[in-house]
């Protein structure tokens, strides 16, 4: 998909670009599947913010997606290519031989008039989601499950995919995953052949703080630039120096160097990491 530059007729302009929506098809939803989606700001079921910097954006409808795909065996076809404003990719409206609609992420090649498929059987062609254990070593997949059943929960964004590398463990298969990482997952966990759509998203630039704030993100502000009671950064005459042994969160823990994250129960899952792990 083309990105398109827009003339720097104002400031914002300026370096401005976008995309063509070349591969979009309709421009509405399909109703039966769409739903309201409230705005939470950033906010848990408590009403904390756990989320910093949300708010604000334009109003959106919610494309309930199939992760699952457990329709196995029937054929679909590919109704339309559609936009969703809740993902960078692009999303598919699925009609199945027995009437039944579903969206599914969009790969990369996929038009409308196209079969797809799902289960043991498929063919391996982009689209089809097939178990790992039916999936010839090397091939390029997103949309993977981590557990079975349970639907994919990893590569779904805008031209993401992992790579199928062995198959060695009876139970487990290896992927590199678009970070790098290499990670076992079950061989029964479903996988969607094909790289995901819409691969030109990470070269669009904003031009401008508005189309930020469409976006639902807030601005993000400088410690030092708050006072002493908001940041341990802030106050001062003037720009001051931190003023402390290494720069701190704005709830006074050390914000580089240490680790933070809890180690995760399928931790062990992960055969090389996408950095080298700090001592």
């Amino acid at each position: 998909m083309p990105i398109k530059v827009f003339k720097p007729t104002s400031p914002g302009r300026r370096d401005m670009s976008g995309q063509t929506f070349e591969e979009i098809t309709r421009t509405r939803p399909e109703p039966t599947l769409v739903r309201g989606l409230r705005k939470r700001a950033g906010r848990n079921f408590r009403g904390k913010i756990t989320v910093r910097h949300r708010g604000g954006g334009h109003k959106r409808l919610y494309r309930q997606i199939d992760f699952l795909r457990n329709k196995f065996d029937v054929p679909a076809r590919v109704d339309s290519i559609e936009y969703d404003p809740n993902r960078s990719a692009r999303i598919a409206l699925l009609v199945y031989v027995d009437g039944v609609k579903r969206y599914i992420i969009a790969p990369l090649g996929l038009r409308v008039g196209d079969t797809v498929m799902s289960g043991p059987n498929a063919e391996i062609r982009p689209g089809n989601s097939l178990p790992l254990s039916n999936i010839p070593l090397g091939t390029q997949v997103h949309n993977i499950e981590l557990q079975e059943g349970r639907g994919g929960q990893m590569v779904r964004s805008a031209g993401t995919s992992a790579q199928l590398l062995s198959k060695d463990h009876p139970s487990y298969a290896l992927l590199r995953l678009p970070s790098g990482e290499e990670r076992y997952v079950p061989q029964g966990c479903l996988a969607t052949i094909g790289q995901v759509g819409n691969v030109e998203h990470g070269n669009v630039k904003l031009g401008k703080a508005g189309r930020k704030r469409h976006l639902g993100i807030r601005p993000a502000v400088r410690g030092s630039a708050m006072n002493p009671n908001d940041h341990p950064h802030g106050g001062g005459e003037g720009r001051s120096p931190i003023g402390m042994p290494g720069p701190k969160t704005p709830w006074g823990k050390p914000a580089l160097g240490r680790r933070t994250r809890r180690k995760k129960a399928d931790d062990k899952m992960i055969f090389r990491r996408r950095t080298k792990k700090r001592r």
